[in-house]
């Protein structure tokens, strides 16, 4: 019988009779791969652990700690067992792209580096995936989750004859569960909000209103969309009410005028924080769901500033 803290190997039916047993409460199914990649698929139900080039390249010869890997603090409070008395038993599942064993990953890899914190920080059955996500998904597609993009659909014409703009087409686009990025017309559209499940609005604008007060809930930011505005004074409030709409089971949506520049800035900063990834990838990330995004010069120079304070923080 295999020690509690070395890890298991398991195969992909082995992880469906795990999650069935268990439920998330008991078995805790923990994506190395990069975020972009997870957000598009993943096991339903599982953690992304994303732990991006420039901090592995940082932490080259030294230990890497769980506080690093997994930026929530819930999770790790439970992994650990702190809290209750006695704490319920947990079973962490760690998953790859592909790997077929831990022989195979090399030491400077994600899944490497996270089951050597398991291993050190606690105490529970760790077990490793064979195959990784892309067996598992072949294997098990039900029980994955994977995002539909939209191919870009004709521009719809008014009544008279002029075109919608771009930001203003279709709807606001989901980034995250809980996060929306749209223009000022997407908020003014109650049907679009309901049908979105959006329960709060984050409005990064100095001239659009707050189209239904005391329906939603609303947070105004008052940035102008030029060189001299200083955005980044925003992102602390912004994150934690994005935040705090995410704790309270809601959904927000963040907009300014054309969805373009101000709000988008603010939505890369949320996944730049709360994902801990470089401004590359959150751009690209976003970009392909809302592909009119284009924050000004300014903007993007203090995204730059923001990411060095995230990435290197702890």
């Amino acid at each position: 019988m295999t020690s509690v803290g070395e890890p298991l190997e398991i195969n992909s039916s082995e992880l469906v009779r795990l999650l069935r047993e268990r439920t998330s409460a008991g078995c805790v199914v923990l994506d190395c791969r990069a975020f972009l990649d997870f957000s598009v698929a993943h096991i339903s139900e599982s953690r992304n652990v994303n732990w991006n080039s420039m901090l592995r390249r940082r932490s080259k010869g030294s230990e890497v700690a769980l506080d690093w890997l997994i930026p929530d603090k819930a999770l790790l409070g439970r992994l650990r067992r702190r809290g209750e008395s006695p704490p319920p038993p947990v079973i962490v599942v760690v998953v790859d792209e592909r790997s077929r064993s831990v022989e195979q990953l090399k030491e400077e890899s994600v899944a490497q580096m996270l089951l050597s914190a398991l291993r050190n920080e606690i105490r529970t059955q760790i077990c490793f995936l064979q195959g990784g996500f892309e067996g598992f998904s072949e294997a098990f597609p039900e029980l994955c989750y994977r995002k539909t993009l939209s191919a870009e659909e004709p521009v719809p014409k008014g009544s008279s004859g002029r075109s919608t703009p771009t930001y203003d087409q279709d709807g606001p686009v989901e980034l995250l569960p809980f996060l929306f990025l749209g223009s000022a017309i997407h908020s003014s559209r109650r049907e679009i909000l309901t049908s979105a499940g959006i329960t709060a609005v984050l409005n990064v604008s100095s001239s659009c209103p707050n189209f239904f007060e005391g329906e939603f809930q609303y947070l105004r930011l008052t940035v102008e969309d030029n060189l001299a505005a200083d955005i980044r004074a925003c992102f602390s409030t912004a994150i934690s009410f994005i935040d705090e709409v995410n704790r309270s089971g809601g959904r927000v949506l963040v907009h300014c005028h054309a969805g373009i520049s101000r709000s988008a800035t603010i939505c890369l900063a949320y996944l730049m924080h709360a994902q801990r990834v470089r401004l590359d990838e959150a751009f690209d990330f976003v970009k392909r769901r809302r592909r009119v995004i284009s924050p000004n010069l300014t903007f993007m120079g203090q995204l730059l500033q923001f990411e060095t304070d995230v990435l290197y923080q702890g």
